[in-house]
């Protein structure tokens, strides 16, 4: 398997979290809601691929980072891994504290923009949000085993899936905000079950990761 060639792990599950943590309701889901609803699908195309231009630049930044650390030790490597556990256990705790009040998807209304301005707005509201760079750093490398041969190369295939995957979800949002004609939210009820059901997957991943032996 090539995943397994390059010490990549446990990839059915980071797949099934990268998509949780991307249809959860954020500031680019808000972003494309609203441009879809005021301008149609195109709009909302736009702005998902703004939004995936800059998570490709917080996975380029991370994997350099990554491979910085590695020139040091495998030691290091372990510390990151680790200290990425805690964070995704916090972010657990986040989720699993969120109450049914909270909402996070109402879209304003917004002035039309020409295409490449909105592409240029979700790419800035990605690439400025410190939270997406913290969430690679911490969560990606948890799937690259230690004895990996090339971590970076790894990290960037890893981050290469989640973004696809966010795509494909960002671009069916834009589509069903426009078609639905009006702005759009999770139910309240909904949001909150999936805000828990993700908190207890990070809650038991946090665990595993905490527990299992570095090889």
């Amino acid at each position: 398997m090539p995943a397994q060639f390059l010490g990549i792990h446990d990839l059915p599950v980071f797949i099934l979290s990268g998509l949780l943590l991307n249809i959860l309701p954020g500031p680019d889901s808000l972003l494309i809601m609203t441009r879809s609803a005021t301008q149609g699908w195109r709009a909302g195309s736009a702005a998902a691929g703004g939004i995936g231009a800059g998570t490709c630049v917080h996975i380029l930044a991370a994997a350099l980072g990554l491979s910085a650390v590695l020139a040091t030790s495998a030691a290091a490597f372990t510390a990151v891994k680790l200290v990425g556990a805690a964070y995704i256990l916090w972010m657990a705790v986040g989720l699993l504290r969120s109450r049914k009040h909270e909402n996070t998807t109402v879209a304003p209304a917004l002035p039309r923009l020409p295409y490449r301005k909105i592409f240029a707005q979700g790419f800035l509201t990605n690439v400025l949000n410190p939270k997406v760079a913290l969430f690679f750093l911490a969560f990606v490398p948890q799937f690259i085993a230690a004895s990996a041969p090339n971590k970076a190369l790894a990290f960037i295939v890893l981050g290469c899936i989640f973004n696809i995957n966010g795509m494909l979800w960002c671009n069916a949002l834009a589509l069903f905000t426009a078609r639905a004609s009006a702005r759009i939210q999770l139910a309240p009820f909904l949001s909150l079950w999936l805000k828990r059901f993700t908190g207890g997957l990070f809650v038991w991943l946090g665990v595993k990761l905490a527990l299992s032996k570095q090889s």
